[in-house]
């Protein structure tokens, strides 16, 4: 499943997607992730990505929506990023430490996936249907 973004100079649809959901506007194709997303695995992006990013991380770290796993997939692009947080904004107080463990940042597909599925797990069985 797909949601992609109609904008006039960027990258179509990803070549996998089965399912391709068009959207003229952000807020609503970011909605649409947030509603129906079990994680995040954010991969080397734009600003958008940042956007999608952030609005993930504030609504769990402000219980808005249940924690799911985040993942920041390829250290090498997201270590300048945690590395600034860290120093800059857990630093100066304006998030606590413990947001950090909100992401999980790896190059191991395996990594990612186990996080996914562990998650998943979790969800369900709170459900009570695991």
């Amino acid at each position: 499943m797909g949601c992609n973004i109609e904008l006039p100079f960027e990258q179509g649809a990803n070549p996998y997607v089965d399912t391709l959901v068009n959207f003229r506007y952000f807020f609503v194709r970011k909605t649409m992730f947030i509603k129906y997303s079990n994680a995040f695995i954010i991969f080397p992006g734009g600003f958008g990505t940042l956007d999608e990013l952030f609005e993930a991380l504030t609504l769990i770290q402000t219980g808005k929506i249940y924690q799911f796993p985040v993942v920041l997939f390829g250290t090498h692009y997201w270590a300048g990023l945690v590395r600034w947080m860290t120093s800059r904004m857990v630093a100066e107080g304006k998030i606590s430490p413990g947001d950090l463990d909100l992401l999980l940042l790896t190059d191991d597909p395996r990594e990612a996936a186990q996080a996914v599925m562990v998650a998943h797990d979790a969800q369900e069985a709170s459900r009570g249907t695991a």
